[in-house]
């Protein structure tokens, strides 16, 4: 592959939360976003205000064998129409980056605990930010049916 090589270090780690990637059942679980201590902790100050944060992490269970740079079918699904990698929101794309949404329940030190993270015990946190609603989407969201039908249980309680 082409293009400019990056350089990050992880700048926190989850802890605990789902021990195990899933498709499904992703809700209802706590886990902690442990800030690395070469951070001071003023870098935190004021995120205990905002209910929600993005946290861009590396699927680190994931191999670079992994990537798929074709169209396939989501979930590997014939009813579900071939779409290209950059299309799906797994580890099969080239950096096998995720974002999420998780909602922040409250800051301790270099603790954030949170719920609703879809990344496993020990995943590395490349960046963190609050959600700011203003930054969110702009106008009218659409898209086809097969992400609602694929994931109609993804948030679903993980104790279900």
């Amino acid at each position: 592959m082409s293009g400019e090589k990056i350089e990050m270090q992880a700048i926190a780690t989850v802890v605990g939360g789902h021990a195990a990637p899933g498709d499904d059942y992703q809700g209802g679980v706590s886990s902690i976003i442990r800030l690395n201590p070469e951070f001071p902790l003023e870098t935190l100050q004021g995120i205990d205000e905002f209910s929600h944060l993005i946290v861009t992490w590396h699927f680190h269970l994931a191999s670079p064998d992994d990537v798929a740079l074709h169209a396939r079918s989501p979930r590997n699904n014939p009813q579900w129409p071939a779409t290209g990698t950059f299309v799906h929101r797994n580890h099969r794309r080239p950096n096998q980056l995720a974002t999420s949404f998780p909602r922040l329940l409250k800051a301790e030190g270099r603790d954030l605990h949170v719920t609703d993270l879809d990344a496993v015990d020990g995943t590395p946190i490349i960046d963190l930010a609050p959600y700011f609603k203003e930054m969110g989407p702009r106008g009218e969201i659409s898209q086809p049916s097969w992400p609602t039908e694929m994931l109609q249980h993804y948030w679903d309680d993980a104790g279900a």
